[in-house]
């Protein structure tokens, strides 16, 4: 064999054994990426929600406060609004903030009319999907209030199902089950605003906030009613309600 020849073989031995070895540690080396999504709720199908598609259930005039597309929430009483139409199948943006320490405050999904109907101030609705916005200030007050851990909830958008309703949540979950917990810690605190992505699909409810899915269930009963919007003592502000219903 000529040294040419030789050459030629052991050059393209050499190149294909890097290539095998240097391609696996290449790969390890690249971090897995997280599944991200901050929908803007923009495109075809997409609508605007404001005062002409929400219903006060048992609130007072001044809990509820329209200014253009931003709604102000007192807090008091503790109640909700309701939207106008029902909805099964949906995509949902929001924006909110809480503007003071340990707001607590959420969006109800799936509420069935005689959850709502007489349902007085001061109560919130016994049927529903909540995905949860609460201040991260909510669990210190929590704790020195009850003397208890608060280690039932998180303050970065828990997902539930309430009273009769019910979900199958996706871990992790909360000690007792009931809850989805999120899986990373993405809200922002009182004063800064947050992006919640809602998709609720025959009966599955997903949550991403600020971009990144961390929390949801399956299996929800009911999966169709209206969309509530939770005053439970404190001020919040939304801005941004973009709906898109689905077949």
């Amino acid at each position: 064999m000529s040294r040419a020849r030789l050459s030629r073989i052991l050059g393209s031995l050499g190149l294909a054994l890097l290539t095998a070895l240097g391609a696996r540690p290449a790969a390890a080396q690249t971090p897995a990426q997280t599944p991200r999504a901050y929908v803007d709720g923009t495109g075809p199908g997409w609508r605007t929600l404001g005062e002409r598609d929400f219903v006060d259930v048992n609130g007072l005039p001044e809990t509820w406060v329209w200014e253009g597309d931003l709604l102000i929430g007192t807090g008091e009483p503790i109640g909700v609004m309701r939207s106008r139409d029902t909805v099964a199948n949906f995509e949902m943006v929001v924006e909110w903030r809480h503007l003071r320490s340990g707001g607590n405050s959420g969006v109800f999904v799936w509420v069935p009319a005689d959850a709502l109907t007489g349902l007085p101030p001061g109560e919130l609705p016994k049927k529903g999907i909540e995905v949860q916005m609460l201040d991260h200030g909510f669990r210190q007050q929590y704790e020195q209030r009850t003397g208890r851990v608060g280690d039932w909830f998180t303050t970065h958008g828990d997902i539930f199902a309430v009273g009769e309703s019910r979900l199958e949540p996706f871990p992790p979950t909360s000690p007792n089950g009931s809850r989805s917990f999120p899986r990373k810690e993405r809200s922002r605190g009182a004063g800064e605003w947050n992006h919640y992505y809602v998709r609720a699909i025959n009966g599955e409810v997903r949550l991403w906030v600020n971009g990144e899915e961390v929390s949801g269930g399956r299996a929800a009963q009911p999966r169709t009613g209206y969309l509530c919007l939770e005053a439970e003592g404190a001020p919040i502000e939304f801005r941004n309600i973009r709906i898109r219903e689905l077949p």
